[in-house]
Protein backbone atom coordinates (compact mmCIF):
# COMPACT_ATOMS: atom_id res chain seq x y z
CA UNK A 1 0.00 0.00 0.00
CA UNK A 2 1.78 3.59 -0.88
CA UNK A 3 2.27 5.75 1.64
CA UNK A 4 0.38 8.97 1.83
CA UNK A 5 1.32 11.98 0.85
CA UNK A 6 2.88 14.51 3.03
CA UNK A 7 2.64 17.88 3.28
CA UNK A 8 5.97 18.30 2.26
CA UNK A 9 5.47 16.45 -0.81
CA UNK A 10 1.85 18.31 -1.19
CA UNK A 11 4.28 21.63 -1.20
CA UNK A 12 6.47 20.19 -3.61
CA UNK A 13 3.88 19.60 -6.00
CA UNK A 14 2.56 23.12 -6.02
CA UNK A 15 6.06 24.41 -6.29
CA UNK A 16 6.72 21.69 -9.72
CA UNK A 17 3.38 23.28 -10.85
CA UNK A 18 4.57 27.00 -10.21
CA UNK A 19 7.56 26.81 -12.03
CA UNK A 20 5.22 25.12 -15.10
CA UNK A 21 3.08 28.41 -14.49
CA UNK A 22 6.02 30.43 -14.22
CA UNK A 23 7.58 29.36 -17.86
CA UNK A 24 4.00 30.06 -19.56
CA UNK A 25 3.64 33.38 -17.96
CA UNK A 26 7.66 34.34 -18.58
CA UNK A 27 6.97 32.98 -22.64
CA UNK A 28 3.55 34.85 -22.42
CA UNK A 29 5.53 38.09 -21.71
CA UNK A 30 8.42 38.16 -24.11
CA UNK A 31 5.56 38.14 -26.84
CA UNK A 32 3.92 40.77 -25.21
CA UNK A 33 7.35 42.81 -25.11
CA UNK A 34 7.85 41.98 -29.06
CA UNK A 35 4.35 43.08 -29.85
CA UNK A 36 4.59 46.38 -28.40
CA UNK A 37 8.09 46.51 -29.73
CA UNK A 38 6.87 46.78 -32.95
CA UNK A 39 3.77 48.70 -31.93
CA UNK A 40 5.93 51.60 -30.17
CA UNK A 41 4.58 51.02 -27.22
CA UNK A 42 6.56 50.59 -23.51
CA UNK A 43 5.13 47.01 -21.89
CA UNK A 44 6.73 48.19 -18.51
CA UNK A 45 5.00 49.19 -15.52
CA UNK A 46 4.98 53.08 -14.41
CA UNK A 47 7.24 54.23 -12.17
CA UNK A 48 6.35 55.20 -8.81
CA UNK A 49 9.03 57.64 -7.68
CA UNK A 50 8.48 59.25 -11.55
CA UNK A 51 4.59 59.76 -11.58
CA UNK A 52 5.09 61.33 -7.89
CA UNK A 53 7.77 63.55 -9.09
CA UNK A 54 6.01 64.44 -12.14
CA UNK A 55 2.18 64.60 -10.28
CA UNK A 56 4.37 67.17 -7.60
CA UNK A 57 2.90 64.80 -4.57
CA UNK A 58 3.92 65.07 -1.15
CA UNK A 59 1.51 63.99 1.44
CA UNK A 60 0.72 60.50 2.01
CA UNK A 61 -1.84 58.76 4.48
CA UNK A 62 -2.41 55.44 5.63
CA UNK A 63 -6.49 54.12 4.23
CA UNK A 64 -6.01 50.59 5.96
CA UNK A 65 -6.38 47.26 4.45
CA UNK A 66 -8.70 46.99 1.84
CA UNK A 67 -9.61 44.66 -1.38
CA UNK A 68 -8.10 46.32 -4.59
CA UNK A 69 -8.75 45.33 -8.05
CA UNK A 70 -6.03 44.05 -9.38
CA UNK A 71 -6.61 45.51 -12.79
CA UNK A 72 -5.92 48.97 -11.03
CA UNK A 73 -2.31 48.27 -10.02
CA UNK A 74 -0.09 49.66 -12.97
CA UNK A 75 3.07 50.37 -10.95
CA UNK A 76 5.79 49.66 -8.66
CA UNK A 77 8.08 51.31 -6.17
CA UNK A 78 11.11 49.68 -7.22
CA UNK A 79 11.05 46.72 -9.53
CA UNK A 80 8.29 48.10 -12.05
CA UNK A 81 11.40 47.24 -14.68
CA UNK A 82 11.08 43.18 -14.33
CA UNK A 83 7.28 42.64 -15.00
CA UNK A 84 4.91 43.95 -17.65
CA UNK A 85 1.84 46.37 -17.91
CA UNK A 86 -0.11 43.49 -16.90
CA UNK A 87 2.30 42.17 -14.42
CA UNK A 88 3.76 39.20 -16.71
CA UNK A 89 7.38 37.95 -15.11
CA UNK A 90 10.34 39.60 -17.73
CA UNK A 91 13.34 37.79 -15.91
CA UNK A 92 14.43 34.27 -15.79
CA UNK A 93 16.35 34.77 -12.64
CA UNK A 94 12.54 35.03 -10.96
CA UNK A 95 11.60 31.87 -11.65
CA UNK A 96 12.68 30.30 -8.41
CA UNK A 97 11.03 32.81 -6.33
CA UNK A 98 7.51 33.52 -8.35
CA UNK A 99 7.00 29.41 -8.02
CA UNK A 100 7.59 29.53 -4.47
CA UNK A 101 5.23 32.50 -4.12
CA UNK A 102 3.07 30.80 -6.66
CA UNK A 103 3.01 27.38 -4.04
CA UNK A 104 2.28 29.78 -1.28
CA UNK A 105 -0.73 31.26 -2.95
CA UNK A 106 -1.95 27.79 -3.58
CA UNK A 107 -1.79 26.38 -0.33
CA UNK A 108 -4.20 26.29 2.40
CA UNK A 109 -2.98 29.92 3.87
CA UNK A 110 -2.76 32.31 1.32
CA UNK A 111 -1.04 34.73 0.42
CA UNK A 112 -0.34 37.86 3.04
CA UNK A 113 -1.67 41.63 2.24
CA UNK A 114 0.79 43.41 0.41
CA UNK A 115 1.58 47.17 0.10
CA UNK A 116 0.33 49.17 -2.08
CA UNK A 117 0.16 53.16 -2.79
CA UNK A 118 -2.63 54.70 -4.50
CA UNK A 119 -2.52 57.79 -7.45
CA UNK A 120 -5.58 58.90 -8.12
CA UNK A 121 -7.41 55.79 -8.83
CA UNK A 122 -4.53 53.86 -9.59
CA UNK A 123 -1.93 52.08 -7.59
CA UNK A 124 1.95 50.95 -7.50
CA UNK A 125 3.16 48.12 -5.65
CA UNK A 126 5.45 48.77 -2.51
CA UNK A 127 5.91 45.38 -1.28
CA UNK A 128 4.48 42.47 -2.79
CA UNK A 129 5.33 42.54 -7.04
CA UNK A 130 5.35 38.71 -7.39
CA UNK A 131 2.01 38.37 -5.24
CA UNK A 132 0.15 40.94 -7.73
CA UNK A 133 2.02 38.92 -10.47
CA UNK A 134 0.79 35.58 -9.17
CA UNK A 135 -2.44 36.25 -8.29
CA UNK A 136 -3.23 37.33 -11.84
CA UNK A 137 -1.94 34.08 -13.27
CA UNK A 138 -4.39 32.17 -11.04
CA UNK A 139 -7.32 34.67 -12.10
CA UNK A 140 -7.63 36.88 -8.93
CA UNK A 141 -9.78 39.83 -9.41
CA UNK A 142 -8.53 41.71 -6.00
CA UNK A 143 -5.96 41.51 -3.62
CA UNK A 144 -5.63 42.35 0.29
CA UNK A 145 -3.59 44.96 0.37
CA UNK A 146 -2.64 47.93 3.21
CA UNK A 147 -3.35 50.75 1.21
CA UNK A 148 -1.41 54.35 1.86
CA UNK A 149 -2.62 57.23 -0.44
CA UNK A 150 -0.94 60.48 -1.91
CA UNK A 151 -3.66 63.07 -2.68
CA UNK A 152 -3.01 64.46 -6.51
CA UNK A 153 -4.19 67.97 -7.99
CA UNK A 154 -5.47 65.72 -11.43
CA UNK A 155 -6.92 63.02 -12.45
CA UNK A 156 -4.97 59.59 -12.43
CA UNK A 157 -6.15 56.59 -13.77
CA UNK A 158 -5.63 52.97 -14.66
CA UNK A 159 -4.88 52.85 -18.60
CA UNK A 160 -3.42 56.26 -19.27
CA UNK A 161 -1.43 56.65 -22.29
CA UNK A 162 2.18 58.12 -21.70
CA UNK A 163 0.46 61.37 -23.43
CA UNK A 164 -2.25 61.62 -21.06
CA UNK A 165 0.79 61.32 -18.38
CA UNK A 166 2.55 63.89 -20.04
CA UNK A 167 -0.60 66.33 -20.20
CA UNK A 168 -1.20 65.65 -16.58
CA UNK A 169 1.80 66.33 -15.12
CA UNK A 170 2.20 69.97 -17.39
CA UNK A 171 -1.54 70.50 -15.50
CA UNK A 172 -0.32 69.49 -12.08
CA UNK A 173 2.77 71.92 -12.99
CA UNK A 174 0.33 74.77 -13.67
CA UNK A 175 -1.85 74.04 -10.59
CA UNK A 176 1.30 73.97 -8.34
CA UNK A 177 2.35 77.10 -9.84
CA UNK A 178 -1.05 79.30 -9.62
CA UNK A 179 -2.63 77.45 -7.01
CA UNK A 180 -5.82 77.10 -8.62
CA UNK A 181 -6.66 74.28 -7.19
CA UNK A 182 -6.20 75.85 -3.50
CA UNK A 183 -8.53 79.49 -4.27
CA UNK A 184 -10.66 77.42 -6.40
CA UNK A 185 -11.41 74.26 -5.46
CA UNK A 186 -14.40 73.47 -7.41
CA UNK A 187 -12.57 74.92 -11.03
CA UNK A 188 -13.74 73.89 -14.15
CA UNK A 189 -10.56 71.57 -15.18
CA UNK A 190 -8.32 73.31 -17.47
CA UNK A 191 -7.88 70.40 -20.38
CA UNK A 192 -5.64 71.37 -22.95
CA UNK A 193 -4.83 68.45 -26.04
CA UNK A 194 -0.61 69.56 -25.73
CA UNK A 195 1.59 69.84 -22.60
CA UNK A 196 3.75 72.99 -23.79
CA UNK A 197 0.19 74.82 -24.15
CA UNK A 198 0.40 75.34 -20.28
CA UNK A 199 3.19 77.33 -20.22
CA UNK A 200 1.58 79.39 -22.37
CA UNK A 201 -1.75 79.29 -20.11
CA UNK A 202 0.95 80.47 -17.16
CA UNK A 203 2.33 83.24 -19.11
CA UNK A 204 -1.22 84.37 -19.58
CA UNK A 205 -1.60 84.46 -15.76
CA UNK A 206 1.64 86.33 -15.00
CA UNK A 207 0.27 89.04 -17.43
CA UNK A 208 -2.96 89.07 -15.85
CA UNK A 209 -1.03 89.65 -12.48
CA UNK A 210 1.14 92.25 -14.19
CA UNK A 211 -2.13 94.49 -15.25
CA UNK A 212 -3.94 94.07 -12.30
CA UNK A 213 -0.52 95.52 -10.25
CA UNK A 214 -0.63 98.23 -12.80
CA UNK A 215 -4.58 98.83 -12.37
CA UNK A 216 -4.56 98.82 -8.20
CA UNK A 217 -1.02 100.45 -7.60
CA UNK A 218 0.59 96.98 -5.24
CA UNK A 219 1.75 93.94 -5.30
CA UNK A 220 -0.48 91.62 -6.54
CA UNK A 221 0.42 87.66 -5.42
CA UNK A 222 0.06 85.29 -8.19
CA UNK A 223 -2.35 83.21 -6.65
CA UNK A 224 -4.53 86.35 -5.94
CA UNK A 225 -3.98 87.32 -9.93
CA UNK A 226 -4.37 83.56 -10.65
CA UNK A 227 -8.20 83.31 -9.21
CA UNK A 228 -9.21 86.65 -10.41
CA UNK A 229 -8.16 85.56 -13.91
CA UNK A 230 -10.11 82.57 -13.83
CA UNK A 231 -13.27 84.40 -12.76
CA UNK A 232 -12.83 87.07 -14.93
CA UNK A 233 -11.78 86.01 -17.93
CA UNK A 234 -11.13 82.04 -18.40
CA UNK A 235 -14.57 80.86 -16.50
CA UNK A 236 -16.71 83.31 -18.65
CA UNK A 237 -14.68 82.18 -21.63
CA UNK A 238 -15.97 78.83 -21.00
CA UNK A 239 -19.28 79.63 -19.84
CA UNK A 240 -19.96 81.66 -23.15
CA UNK A 241 -18.43 78.00 -24.97
CA UNK A 242 -20.45 75.74 -23.35
CA UNK A 243 -23.77 78.23 -23.58
CA UNK A 244 -23.77 77.86 -27.90
CA UNK A 245 -22.57 74.45 -27.41
CA UNK A 246 -19.00 75.04 -29.55
CA UNK A 247 -17.62 72.00 -28.80
CA UNK A 248 -20.10 69.64 -30.15
CA UNK A 249 -18.78 70.70 -33.97
CA UNK A 250 -15.01 70.05 -32.44
CA UNK A 251 -13.76 66.70 -32.05
CA UNK A 252 -9.72 67.63 -31.37
CA UNK A 253 -9.39 70.05 -29.43
CA UNK A 254 -10.74 70.99 -25.77
CA UNK A 255 -12.14 73.74 -24.47
CA UNK A 256 -9.25 74.93 -23.06
CA UNK A 257 -7.97 74.99 -26.33
CA UNK A 258 -10.56 77.23 -27.91
CA UNK A 259 -9.70 79.69 -25.00
CA UNK A 260 -6.18 79.83 -25.87
CA UNK A 261 -6.66 80.07 -29.77
CA UNK A 262 -9.99 83.00 -29.13
CA UNK A 263 -7.11 85.35 -26.81
CA UNK A 264 -4.67 84.45 -29.62
CA UNK A 265 -6.56 85.70 -32.13
CA UNK A 266 -7.66 88.85 -30.14
CA UNK A 267 -4.40 89.59 -30.09
CA UNK A 268 -3.73 89.14 -34.13
CA UNK A 269 -6.70 91.36 -34.63
CA UNK A 270 -5.76 94.50 -32.39
CA UNK A 271 -2.18 94.02 -34.14
CA UNK A 272 -3.52 94.33 -37.62
CA UNK A 273 -6.07 97.48 -36.61
CA UNK A 274 -4.90 98.01 -33.81
CA UNK A 275 -7.62 100.78 -31.35
CA UNK A 276 -9.66 100.35 -34.58
CA UNK A 277 -10.26 96.80 -34.36
CA UNK A 278 -13.75 95.85 -34.03
CA UNK A 279 -13.35 92.53 -32.52
CA UNK A 280 -13.06 92.78 -28.73
CA UNK A 281 -15.08 90.55 -26.75
CA UNK A 282 -14.82 86.33 -26.62
CA UNK A 283 -18.19 86.41 -28.76
CA UNK A 284 -16.85 88.54 -31.29
CA UNK A 285 -13.19 85.90 -31.49
CA UNK A 286 -16.00 82.76 -30.97
CA UNK A 287 -18.08 84.24 -34.36
CA UNK A 288 -14.59 84.02 -36.17
CA UNK A 289 -13.59 80.89 -35.13
CA UNK A 290 -16.56 79.51 -36.35
CA UNK A 291 -16.69 80.97 -40.01
CA UNK A 292 -12.84 80.26 -40.69
CA UNK A 293 -13.51 76.36 -39.77
CA UNK A 294 -16.60 76.13 -42.00
CA UNK A 295 -18.75 75.26 -38.40
CA UNK A 296 -22.80 76.92 -37.93
CA UNK A 297 -22.55 80.25 -36.03
CA UNK A 298 -25.52 80.45 -33.43
CA UNK A 299 -27.63 83.62 -34.36
CA UNK A 300 -27.82 84.51 -30.46
CA UNK A 301 -23.67 84.35 -31.19
CA UNK A 302 -24.24 87.66 -32.91
CA UNK A 303 -26.26 89.51 -29.95
CA UNK A 304 -24.38 88.24 -27.44
CA UNK A 305 -23.45 90.54 -24.71
CA UNK A 306 -20.52 89.25 -22.63
CA UNK A 307 -18.46 91.15 -20.65
CA UNK A 308 -15.35 89.06 -20.67
CA UNK A 309 -12.69 91.26 -22.17
CA UNK A 310 -9.02 89.84 -22.60
CA UNK A 311 -5.93 91.84 -22.28
CA UNK A 312 -3.85 91.03 -25.19
CA UNK A 313 -0.01 91.37 -24.69
CA UNK A 314 -0.20 93.91 -27.07
CA UNK A 315 -2.34 95.83 -24.89
CA UNK A 316 -0.11 95.31 -21.87
CA UNK A 317 2.87 96.21 -23.39
CA UNK A 318 1.36 99.72 -24.36
CA UNK A 319 0.26 99.83 -20.83
CA UNK A 320 3.47 98.99 -19.86
CA UNK A 321 4.84 101.77 -21.61
CA UNK A 322 2.56 104.32 -20.58
CA UNK A 323 3.19 103.05 -17.20
CA UNK A 324 6.95 104.04 -18.22
CA UNK A 325 6.50 106.92 -19.56
CA UNK A 326 4.54 108.50 -16.51
CA UNK A 327 7.45 107.21 -14.08
CA UNK A 328 10.22 109.36 -16.35
CA UNK A 329 7.80 112.89 -16.12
Amino acid sequence: MPDEPTDYDYKELLRNEGLNRFDTARSRAFWREMINLLRGKSAELLSFEDIRTRLRLRQESYKGLQEVPLDKIVGSVGRYRDFTRDFLPKKNEMKDRWSRVYAEASGFQGLPPIELYKIGDAYFVRDGNHRVSVARQLGAKTIEAHVTELPTRVEFTPGMSQEEIDLAAAYAAFLEETGLDETRPHHVSIRLSEPSRYNDLLGHVYLHQRIMELQEGREVLLKEAAANWYDSVYRPAITLIRKHHIMENIDDRTEGDLYLWLVDHLREVREKYGEEAKTRKFSDALVDFLHQHGLPIPRDLFTERDDAVSITDTQAMEMLKDEGDDDEN
